[in-house]
Order: structure tokens, then C-alpha cells, then sequence
């Protein structure tokens, strides 16, 4: 261990009053927020847990129904937890920003400011007022010793952490009195609380920024890019936590590639390691959800978990391969494919196999994500018949300005035209300009096929849910509606048309929240395909006893989902290679059973 790299619970025997654990999905900000939080609690500390991820799983990590209001976590004395729940605070913003014209003004002019509220944008910014109290306003938090924010996926959250900045600019550049979230008289109350928020953010001796990554490329490139960005608008104070290591403990296979794997990625990443301070968590043999697991974890060293012997493991029900699945898929000719889960699933490697696997057979398709962290192109190589892109938000707006300003402003007079360049100027256009860009995208798939890796589920959800809002608000900037964007929500509820592969992993939370999208989704009128369980020690064939400790704790979920939640599911195992490219991608269409690993 050299100078920068302490344990845990090293780090926390001083930490800054704010802590902000962030990283790629899935490597475990979670816990490792849930654990930091008993820790300082049960050290005698009074601790405030926060979520701003609006797929949060705290709930459950905890044990503990959680609202918008600081809730006493059972067997943790001195713990209380919180959600922002993105929904309920864009109501709560838009009653505020709206509630004082009622009776005042025609009623027909309150209900247009109540759709000009109703976007995706409002509620970022709404979730982001509730944040910004806490980080602002002392008085908000004054009965707490520390602050602990569980933020959402890297790409929320950092357009999360540019808000203060980006909207204290906002307001202090406007002219008229309005924005695409309303009379700016309201948001000029809160400017002194987002400066103060700034001023938090970027205050080491106050704010900890807590990276954490696995041992794997994709979430160590995340977490680079991340602390350069961070850093560039003054989060300087940060460190790295390098969580789930894994050393195998015989010769199996498995365990050895996993082991290798893990080393490969942290040599590729070693110049960015030397940079923070650093911890490491191993590898556990189980989930950690509920407070004795967490409890546990921050005692743990870089030793491997004490594991007993393998008992055979338990039977899995009968599910499908990712074969079986793209035949099934193939049978159309054309239409879109689009994978969802919670972030760190594996979305982006099931989107890359799907449509690898269609382009080999033959077929013409464009695989494309929405996901601001994306890195499909990586992941699925070059294939014949294969075209892959990203939507780009920077590019998607600059295109989208210079469209409104071409047409919707081409015959304003000079005050018009400074008036639309300023609404222009606002943080909902990106949103806007991407929206587009995803509806001209779904479109193609009336020739071809469209593979969409979307975005972590909070965001895809924010996506899905604003299309009729952004009707409104496209017509309202320009003259006339695309027909891409008109035909957007009935194409997505076209089940011969458009598969939603719900991707999951096959643990507790992973679960859960991809039941609760797949519940969102047909609220929406959106009826899932499919379900793919990734990652699955248990079809690995291995036999090094924590990878088959994990596997035995796999079945219970994998059960769950045939049980309840699918109408057909899939299963992919934890491969040896990792599936990058075409050919790599096929490990994934097999299990061990079949002697392909």
C-alpha cells in the first residue's frame, strides 16, 4: 500500500462534511455511500443520506421506506436517509413557480405556463432545487455532522453538478422575464442558494468527491473522464475507490480470467490510479443489502471473503439463450430494438451482441445509443452490414439552434430574434435537440434495423415520459412538428415495431428496479419483449467457491424473474473473454452447459 492508498475505514476516520460518491452504473456507489454513512453514524457522528438518482435503490439497501424528508434508519442510531424524488419535486417546483398567478391572470395563461413546466427539464432543475438546499442552505442541514449524496449515473450527474454554474450564468445574462421554466423571478429567489452551492461544491476543506470504479476498462475510463471533468468546473477535493477486486483462488478458469481481466484493466488505467488518493474493497460472496451486510463491509480488507465449500448450487428454471431470442427477433426483417435496465447491467454489451448477431445473419443495422457514457462503438467492432453512432447532445443542439434560428427566426425583428436566442441559450434545448435526434433515430427502423443501447433508466424514463410534453415544446420554437417526432410515441407502443429487452443482472436490486421500469413502460403503453439476465456465475462453469457462493445466490432472482416478471427470459453467462467485437460477442449467445467457455 503506498502513501495515497488507505482502507476505508482509514478515510473515514476524518472525512469533509459533504460526500459525493459518483461513478459508472453499477460498480456500487451505493453501497459503498450506505456503508460510509453506518460507519460515520455508528463512530458517534450524526449522518444524512441522500439519493438524487431517480432510479434510487436506497429503499431497499437499507431496509427503510424512504420520502423527501429525512428518515430514521432502523438499527443505524444517529442515520437518517432521504430520496429526491425528480417527480414529486417537479410537481412541488411547477405549484411554486405557478401557484402565486392563479386567479390573477387568465386562466388560459396559467394552464400555458403550466405545460411550459411540464418538461423533462423541469424536473432536473426542480430535483436539483431540492439539492441545492441542502448544499446551500446551512440551515437546511445544521442538525447533521455530515452529508452523504448517493448521486445518480456518471452522465446525470454531472449535468447535475453543472447546474449551479450553468443556471447562476443563465440568470445572470437574461433580459426578459422569461425561460423554459417559467417567469425567472422565481428562479432569481434561488440564485443566492446555487452560488452558495457552487461555492460548497468546489470548497475542498467542505466537499469530498468520491470516484468509484470496478477493476474494468469502460468504468475506469468513466471515472477518469469523470475527474477531469469535475475538476474543470472546481470539484478539485477527490479521491478513488476501487470496489469488488477479485483474486482467484485455484486455477479455475473463470476466477483466473476474471482475476486477469481485473489486473489488465488496472494496468491500462495505472497512470490515473497514481493521481488519487486510493482504497480498495474486495470482491464479497454475497449482495450487499441490509445493514449487517454494509456493516461488515467497511471492516473488510483486500482478503478474499471466507466462502464455504460448494454444495452443488441450486436449479435454475428453464430459460432461453441470447440465440433463441435474435432468432425470434430476426423473423421481422426490420423495426427497432431498444435494451433498458439500471446503469452497470450491461445494456450497451446486449445491444452490441443483438445487433452483431442480426448483421451476421445477414441483415442491415444501425446501432445507436442515447446514453451521454456510452461506449458501444468499442464494444460491438466492424461487422458488414453493421453502422454504428452515438447522438452526440453538443452536435444534436448546435444543429438544432442553427434549425430554429433558420426558420423560426428568420423573419424576426432584431428584439424577437435576441429573445429567441436566448431561450435558445437555456439548458432545456439540449434536451430538446436530443429528444429529435432519438425520434429520427427510431424512425429508421421502418427499413432496417435499429439496435438503441438507451440510457441508465432514470434518464431513458425522463426521455419516454416527455415526448407529449415535447410536442408542445418543439411546436412552440418552431413552425412546423417533424414527423418522426409525431409518430415517436405511437412507433414506441407498436410491439411489431419496437422490442424493449428489459437487461438485468441477477442480483436484488437489479431486479427490482428493472421490475419497477418494466411497470413504468407499460404505464406508457409500452410492453416489454423480453428480458435478458446478464452476467450469471451460476451458467459460468465455474468452480472457485466465491464465484460459485455468487452463483448459488443468482437463483432466487433468476427464479423471480421467470416467476413474475418475464413472459420469456434469456440468460447470458459471465464470460471468459470480455465481449468486445463480433466474435467475442458470440460467448455470450451460449452457457456453460453448452462447453463453449
Amino acid at each position: 500500500m503506498n502513501a495515497a492508498e488507505h482502507s476505508l475505514a482509514h478515510f473515514l476516520k476524518a472525512p469533509t462534511r459533504f460526500l459525493f460518491f459518483t461513478g459508472k452504473g453499477g460498480v456500487g456507489k451505493t453501497s459503498l455511500a450506505c456503508t460510509s454513512a453506518i460507519a460515520l453514524a455508528d463512530g458517534g457522528k450524526r449522518v444524512l443520506l441522500v439519493s438524487t438518482d431517480p432510479a434510487s435503490n436506497l429503499d431497499e439497501v437499507l431496509g427503510v421506506r424512504l420520502t423527501a424528508a429525512p428518515t430514521a434508519v432502523p438499527d443505524v442510531s444517529r442515520l437518517a436517509a432521504l430520496n429526491i424524488d425528480p417527480a414529486a419535486a417537479a410537481a412541488a417546483y411547477r405549484e411554486k413557480m405557478v401557484g402565486p398567478y392563479r386567479g390573477k391572470l387568465p386562466e388560459a395563461i396559467v394552464r400555458s405556463m403550466e405545460e411550459q413546466l411540464s418538461g423533462a427539464c423541469t424536473m432536473e432543475i426542480a430535483a436539483f432545487d431540492e439539492f441545492s438546499k441542502l448544499l446551500g442552505e446551512p440551515a437546511a442541514t445544521a442538525e447533521f455532522d455530515h452529508v452523504i449524496f448517493d448521486t445518480a449515473p456518471t452522465g446525470h450527474t454531472l449535468r447535475l453538478l453543472s447546474l449551479p454554474g450553468a443556471w447562476t450564468g443563465f440568470l445572470a445574462n437574461s433580459t426578459t422575464g422569461n425561460s423554459c421554466l417559467g417567469p425567472l423571478a422565481g428562479l432569481e429567489k434561488q440564485r443566492a442558494v446555487y452560488e452558495s452551492a457552487v461555492a460548497s461544491l468546489a470548497d475542498g476543506t467542505q466537499t469530498t468527491l468520491v470516484l468509484v470504479s470496478r477493476a474494468q476498462k469502460a468504468a475506469l475510463v468513466e471515472a477518469e473522464r469523470t475527474s477531469n471533468e469535475l475538476a474543470a468546473i472546481g470539484v478539485g477535493n477527490q479521491r478513488l475507490i476501487l470496489n469488488g477486486l477479485f483474486q482467484a483462488a485455484d486455477s479455475d478458469p473463470v476466477a483466473l480470467a476474471l482475476e486477469r481481466r481485473g489486473a489488465e484493466s488496472l494496468s491500462a488505467a495505472s497512470g490515473f490510479l497514481t493521481k488519487l488518493p486510493l482504497s480498495r474493497v474486495p470482491l464479497r460472496s454475497h449482495n450487499l443489502v441490509g445493514i449487517p451486510a454494509l456493516r461488515a463491509l467497511v471492516l473488510a480488507d483486500s482478503s478474499r471473503d471466507e466462502v464455504p465449500p460448494a454444495d452443488g448450487g441450486s436449479a435454475l428454471p428453464p430459460t432461453e439463450s441470447l440465440d433463441e431470442l435474435v432468432t425470434d427477433l430476426a423473423r421481422s426483417g426490420r423495426g427497432v430494438v431498444m435494451t433498458m435496465g439500471k446503469g452497470g447491467v450491461g445494456k450497451t454489451t446486449i445491444a452490441a451482441a443483438i445487433a452483431t448477431e442480426l448483421a451476421r445473419r445477414g441483415h442491415k443495422v444501425h446501432l445507436s445509443t442515447t446514453d451521454p457514457a456510452a461506449h458501444v462503438a468499442a464494444t460491438a467492432g466492424q461487422l458488414a452490414g453493421l453502422h454504428v453512432s452515438r447522438i452526440d447532445p453538443q452536435a444534436e443542439t448546435r444543429a438544432y439552434v442553427e434549425q430554429v434560428l433558420a426558420t423560426a427566426g428568420k423573419n424576426l425583428d432584431a428584439n424577437a430574434r435576441a429573445l429567441l436566442e436566448e431561450d435558445l441559450r437555456s439548458p432545456c434545448t439540449e434536451e430538446i435537440a436530443v429528444f429529435r435526434a432519438f425520434a429520427r433515430t427510431v424512425a429508421q427502423g421502418k427499413d432496417a434495423f435499429v439496435v438503441l443501447d438507451t440510457a441508465p433508466t432514470g434518464h431513458t424514463l425522463l426521455l419516454l415520459d416527455a415526448t407529449e410534453s415535447y410536442h408542445r415544446e418543439v411546436a412552440r420554437k418552431t413552425s412546423d412538428l417533424p414527423e418522426e417526432v409525431r409518430q415517436l410515441l405511437p412507433r414506441l407502443r407498436d410491439g411489431d415495431f419496437t422490442r424493449v429487452v428489459v437487461v438485468t443482472l441477477p442480483e436484488a436490486t437489479p431486479v427490482h428496479e428493472a421490475a419497477a421500469l418494466q411497470d413504468d413502460l407499460r404505464r406508457a403503453q409500452i410492453e416489454p419483449f423480453a428480458w435478458v439476465i446478464n452476467q450469471s456465475f451460476a451458467e459460468s462453469g465455474s468452480h472457485d467457491p466465491l464465484l460459485v457462493a455468487r452463483g448459488r445466490g443468482e437463483a432466487p432472482f433468476i427464479r423471480e424473474v421467470v416467476a413474475k416478471h418475464s413472459r420469456r427470459t434469456a440468460l447470458a453467462p459471465w464470460v471468459t473473454e470480455e465481449p468486445t467485437g463480433p466474435e467475442r460477442l458470440r460467448q455470450l449467445f451460449h452457457t456453460a452447459s453448452e462447453e463453449v467457455l
